[in-house]
């Protein structure tokens, strides 16, 4: 068994990581700065097992992730900021912990001569849009969804070349990556620095680009939450959840104890993989469809699910997607089911923010 060095391990997806490798008899030391977005008190959070090593500090300090790399076989690495943020005024913040801080560890792991793997969390927003296909044309790529044509309720993008509607296709890891917000922009940059590194070090590098995860201990309603704890929160406050556009964009829900066993698998593969894994369910389900799956799940005095026609800018219409080279090269295919995720979801608590 080895001894991971697990970063931002104190998180919704990094303490779901830290219960998968202990299962696996590792042993785990976490480092977070506990970011008081996601943390209440900046204090351990108690679901995180005792027996994990817990190491208070930021990783964009070379002192502290130098100190934590001591004794480690591998890396998985999780701290983040997540999430679309509140506006355009988020973009240092998200520059600085993502890529400065994947940077900072990258360093240290150089410095260290650090052996091992270095398993990091990536992102389907990397793809931008997702793959379509036209009747006529085949595979395409729309360009950025207008505010004219969202303020219309034009939701979908149409052929590029024709107009005509398009298809939606499940995507594979390499379609072009065209990330729309500043989040996808840093989670792209941190897979860049990654590759650099590999090629520099050697050293094997797997980025996971996670797909709409949800499970228990996701954040309470922030403006870093995922759209599923924030329909919960709202549902537990008894009112209905407000689902953006129409509620027919397309994505992958996946579960979080699917995403923490497709991280132990990259750690633990006999053969080291490299590159880019999609980690999905592999099964497109829509927003609306999500919504309504929580509001069923107990929540039958609250009223159901509006659609609002609203929108964010930097959404994209429908991306989900291929779990074929996951499946092949780390043997991960998701196991949770949908219906029963939702329903264990709707009903554990969400982590305090304050």
């Amino acid at each position: 068994m080895s001894h991971v060095l697990l970063t931002g391990g104190a998180g919704f997806i990094g303490s779901h990581v830290a219960d998968a490798l202990l299962e696996g008899g590792h042993d785990v030391r976490v480092l977070d700065w506990l970011h008081p977005a996601a943390h209440a008190g900046r204090t351990r959070p108690a679901d995180l097992p005792d027996a994990v090593e817990f190491v208070a500090g930021d990783v964009r300090d070379g002192a502290t992730v130098a100190a934590a790399l001591a004794g480690v076989d591998h890396v998985c690495h999780q701290a983040a900021m997540v999430g679309l943020g509140t506006d355009i005024l988020d973009i240092a913040d998200y520059v600085a912990h993502n890529d400065l801080g994947t940077a900072v560890l990258l360093r240290e792991l150089a410095r260290s001569r650090f052996a091992g793997r270095l398993v990091q969390a990536s992102s389907m927003v990397v793809y931008g849009e997702g793959r379509y296909a036209c009747t006529e044309h085949g595979d395409v790529r729309p360009p950025a969804r207008t505010p004219a044509d969202l303020d219309a309720g034009r939701f979908d993008p149409p052929c590029p070349r024709c107009a005509a509607p398009l298809v939606p296709q499940a995507i594979p890891e390499d379609a072009p990556l065209d990330p729309r917000n500043v989040y996808a922009a840093t989670k792209l940059q941190q897979e860049h620095l990654a590759t650099a590194f590999s090629r520099e070090t050697g050293i094997p590098v797997v980025s996971l680009r996670y797909h709409n995860v949800y499970g228990p201990r996701m954040p309470r309603d922030t403006p870093y939450a995922g759209v599923a704890s924030i329909f919960v929160s709202a549902l537990n406050a008894g009112r209905a959840p407000q689902v953006y556009e129409d509620g027919g964009q397309l994505r992958d829900f996946v579960h979080v104890r699917d995403v923490a066993r497709a991280n132990v698998l990259a750690l633990t593969a006999d053969a080291a993989p490299a590159g880019a894994f999609n980690v999905c369910s592999g099964t497109p389900r829509s927003v609306g469809e999500m919504a309504r799956a929580l509001h069923a799940a107990g929540f039958g005095a609250v009223p159901p699910p509006q659609t609002t026609g609203a929108y964010r800018l930097g959404d994209v219409r429908h991306v989900f997607a291929a779990p074929d080279r996951a499946a092949a090269g780390l043997g991960f295919v998701a196991r949770e089911d949908f219906g029963a995720g939702m329903a264990e979801f709707a009903a554990a608590p969400l982590r305090g923010t304050s």
